[in-house]
């Protein structure tokens, strides 16, 4: 991540300007980058020139507007904060490597009190650190509910996991719901017991500390309603509201999505919060996330720019823009005025996410390495073949979790094909220390690896900040988001680290 000494030094200048600057000091016409979600593009140009033309600040942006995901948008600005678009969208997932990363400039005063008095608190807290607002809330629609084939779920059934279940397996159809690919989904499980995983981070957005109670007699129970779906011959760890052009009938997905399922279903596009399961004659309704995407503005060295950008974004987040994008590809708004107008809640699919918000958990910051770690357990749900089985799943996802705080986070960790790409690999094999690394690389299909900061796994240094050695590692190009560094040949190299540049030398 590049350090930008000048942003600091401009900070309190772009802090006063963003909550007082008059037209004479932000007239002019500025030239920037704005990353958005590829659907919303067309859309967010034409709501950067209806901003042109109403402020009146003599403001004038000559917006290049860019496609990159969400997901993409932090990593690539983890990796090279300077080349980052000037105004980006993400999941609060990605918040807190953002804020260590340097890529979030804080909101003023002013535009922090109007963000925590118009929108929906949890999408607040998502956006904070500390007393500390850096992000602008986008919308409050990140979680997931399930649609159904109404030609083949009968309504009567959508509240059983067991019943839909069996309604799929007799129509020979797939209950698509990704439970042994994502940890985003699988915890579902879990907070329908009353299990929690609540990350703590301190004042830079490290992380500290973890309550996760996942292994506890409520975790046991959680697997055990898990390997009822998971051990199905029509269960599908998938996420994508296509599957119903593939033989679904039941797809927990989210609001993304539903565009597209209408498409493929019509009329018989069914939508519902998640079902209960039951164990030992006890029901638990099925808990999901709920999260929130935000738009970032990068750090400026101009006052005057950052000040014009913070403008601009608080009228894209504002009440006539988050309106606009629910009109046109139903995204939820955050503001939570709009949350209660009648176009809003008469909206199917965010009726049923509202529906599934009374049993969700407000995804606050969560550990890089926990989307790995967590997502193995419904492999080793789906192959325990008694509960002695299921909770070893438990224990094993326990240590992980443990191991996590005993990394060492001085030093930079190069992980890879040839550990597996072990995040949490807390041995001295791959750390580089005192800025150098003796590698062996062993022969495989994929020899590459990326450097990551143990605790928040950016990979700002890698394939872009090499300069000696370049002929020894492949040039991957666009298909290369993560900045790995992938050798040409297997060997033994050393690597190391020069101030911002990397040298590598095979031995």
């Amino acid at each position: 991540m590049k350090k930008f000494l000048a942003y600091l030094l401009a900070a309190i200048m772009v802090l006063s300007m963003v909550g007082a600057a008059g037209a004479t000091e932000l007239a002019g016409t500025y030239d920037i980058t704005v990353w958005v979600a590829a659907e919303i593009v067309d859309l967010t140009k034409t709501q950067i020139e209806a901003y042109n033309q109403s402020n009146e600040l003599g403001i004038t942006f000559n917006a290049t507007v860019e496609a990159v995901s969400e997901a993409e948008a932090a990593t690539n600005m983890v990796t090279d904060v300077e080349a980052g678009g000037d105004l980006f969208c993400f999941a609060q997932d990605q918040f807190a490597r953002l804020v260590q990363a340097g890529a979030l400039a804080k909101l003023g005063v002013k535009a922090g009190e109007n963000v925590a008095a118009t929108n929906d608190p949890f999408a607040v807290a998502a956006a904070t650190v500390g007393d500390t607002l850096y992000a602008y809330p986008l919308s409050a629609d990140n979680g997931y509910f399930m649609y159904y084939d109404k030609s083949v779920i009968p309504e009567e059934h959508i509240d059983s996991l067991e019943a839909l279940i069996a309604d799929c397996e007799a129509a020979q159809k797939y209950f698509a719901f990704e439970q042994q690919t994502s940890a985003w989904y699988l915890a579902s499980f879990f907070f329908g017991t009353g299990c929690e995983s609540t990350w703590e981070t301190d004042a830079e957005g490290q992380f500290v500390s973890v309550k996760d109670t996942f292994n506890s007699p409520e975790g046991l129970i959680a697997v055990k309603g898990m390997e009822k779906l998971v051990k199905s011959p029509f269960h599908l760890s998938s996420a994508s509201g296509a599957e119903f052009s593939s033989n679904a009938a039941i797809v927990v997905t989210g609001m993304w999505d539903y565009e597209t399922i209408k498409g493929i279903l019509g009329d018989n596009m069914g939508v519902a919060d998640l079902p209960s399961f039951e164990v030992d004659g006890t029901s638990y309704h099925l808990g999901s996330f709920k999260g929130c995407k935000l738009m970032g503005v990068k750090p400026q060295v101009d006052p005057a720019r950052a000040a014009a950008l913070h403008r601009l974004a608080q009228y894209l987040t504002g009440d006539e823009c988050q309106m606009g994008r629910f009109e046109a590809r139903s995204w939820g708004p955050s503001i939570t005025a709009l949350q209660q107008s009648e176009a809003v809640k008469a909206h199917p699919g965010l009726n049923a996410l509202l529906a599934q918000a009374e049993y969700a958990v407000p995804q606050g910051q969560v550990h890089g390495s926990w989307w790995d770690i967590g997502k193995v357990i419904g492999d080793d749900v789906k192959a325990a073949t008694d509960e002695a089985g299921l909770q070893l799943a438990l224990d094993n996802y326990h240590d992980k979790i443990s191991n996590l705080f005993k990394l060492d986070t001085s030093a930079l960790l190069f992980v890879g094909a040839w550990n597996g790409w072990n995040n949490a690999d807390d041995t001295d094999t791959y750390y580089i220390k005192n800025n150098t690394l003796t590698l062996d690389v062993p022969e495989s299909d994929y020899m590459g690896g990326r450097i990551v900061n143990p605790g928040d796994w950016g990979t700002d240094k890698g394939f872009a900040q090499v300069t000696v050695g370049k002929e020894l590692i492949k040039d991957l190009g666009a298909d290369n988001p993560d900045n790995n560094i992938v050798f040409a040949e297997a060997g033994n190299y050393t690597i190391t680290i020069n101030g911002s540049d990397i040298n590598i030398i095979k031995n």
